[in-house]
């Protein structure tokens, strides 16, 4: 089987399919199915009973005390900058290799995003890189963690406090995810959580955010409500819009948080398995989990190739491993370079108000830079959660596509 890699006319490494995402079966189907006969379909009135349920348990899983459903895990950033006070002018911390809603978020809140670079260790957020990075108008840091691993949150939160700055964790690979035995997302003052098709805990769409205080959640509640206060009694004090999630979209993500500790288990043991079998084949390096990370979540699964050592393109490597049937790819885009990042062809008030800020063709990232164009590979979490064999298998993938490689250059030139 071994002989020539499937790319080249070989026969594939998988045979096995690993499962399809998401799991479903008749207890979705159930549940939406009882929003649909109690004829309570919308998010108004906001919270409606299945999306207090949602947001009760999903609390009792990942931690905090205060948390609101959303359209979808970008507008919950907004919601949490505005909640926070942050506007017009003002700058947020982003980190380089994240997807664009990281960055377009502040930009809708009326913010101007300030992209900084990663720490190649972790490919999070660098507190080094945002230290650098504070001015007077620095309100806010939003960290990224990213993959299976976290930013390092007590060197941000040490950061956050000096300066007096918000901390939004943009927690969209992160369900599950402690730092120190605390849930990610419950460690700043926000935690963004997507509920978007592909993700850990999924409606399709959707978006929770968990709020640190009473304060900032009835801010995030009257935001997310169309500035209706969270009181009847109380005066209307914020400008808010439709931002809410719906009954539907609460039921399905209530049945699927069911099934997340046990998914959650189940690849936290395969990715501790992977990390020591990915480090004895040569040419990878394992972006170890910082040991404060005390229950670890795999969304996306990444590590780095020496280019030096393989002498093929990441692309290519990872072309041979969908090959192989082990699905990869190189990963997001720089920010500053990201093709989805455009705001200055837009209308948009920031960036026409302030053009010299989004002049973002001119930042060194080296990091992020050297990891898009030299060295990441990314898996999804269906490796994981197919357990040992998962794992066995993409690491006899990866394996055979390095005896290959100098196949697979010469095919290239």
């Amino acid at each position: 089987m071994d002989s020539t890699l499937a790319i080249l006319g070989g026969e594939k490494q998988i045979q096995t399919p690993y499962p399809a995402w998401p799991v479903h079966d008749e207890r979705e189907v159930e549940a939406v199915a009882e929003v649909v006969r109690s004829g309570q379909w919308g998010g108004f009135p906001y919270p409606g009973p299945r999306t207090q349920a949602l947001l009760e348990n999903f609390l009792a899983f990942q931690g905090g005390e205060h948390a609101i459903l959303a359209a979808n895990g970008t507008v919950t950033m907004e919601i949490a900058l505005r909640a926070a006070g942050i506007g017009w002018g003002d700058e947020v911390i982003v980190p380089a290799y994240s997807f664009q809603a990281t960055a377009a978020a502040p930009m809708a809140a009326g913010a101007i995003p300030v992209i900084v670079d990663i720490d190649p260790n972790s490919y999070c957020l660098d507190p080094r890189a945002v230290e650098a990075a504070i001015t007077p108008r620095t309100r806010a840091i939003l960290p990224v963690h990213v993959g299976s691993l976290m930013a390092d949150m007590d060197a941000l939160l040490e950061i956050a406090e000096r300066h007096n700055l918000i901390v939004v964790e943009d927690c969209a690979h992160a369900h599950g995810m402690q730092w120190k035995r605390q849930g990610a997302g419950t460690l700043g003052h926000f935690g963004s959580f997507s509920l978007q098709s592909s993700k850990l805990l999924t409606s399709g769409e959707g978006g929770i955010l968990i709020c640190k205080t009473p304060e900032l959640f009835h801010a995030a509640t009257s935001i997310v409500n169309c500035g209706r206060p969270p009181a009847e009694n109380e005066a209307v004090t914020l400008f808010g819009a439709n931002f809410r999630g719906s009954e539907l979209h609460a039921a399905l993500a209530g049945a699927q948080l069911e099934r997340l500790p046990e998914q959650t288990a189940l690849r936290e043991a395969a990715v501790r398995y992977m990390d020591e079998a990915l480090s004895e084949l040569p040419g990878v390096r394992v972006l170890r989990p910082d040991p404060r990370i005390t229950r670890r979540s795999v969304f996306l699964y990444i590590f780095a190739v020496d280019p030096a050592l393989w002498g093929v393109d990441h692309r290519a490597i990872c072309a041979a491993l969908g090959a192989e049937g082990l699905g990869a790819s190189i990963g997001y885009e720089p920010m500053h370079r990201y093709e989805l990042f455009q705001p200055l062809r837009s209308r948009l008030p920031v960036p026409t108000a302030y053009p010299e800020r989004f002049q973002f063709d001119q930042l060194d990232l080296p990091a992020a830079t050297y990891a898009y164009e030299q060295e990441a590979i990314w898996l999804g979490e269906a490796t994981f959660r197919a357990g040992k064999e998962g794992v066995d298998q993409a690491v006899a993938a990866i394996a055979k596509v390095y005896r290959h490689r100098a196949a697979l250059a010469a095919a290239q030139s």
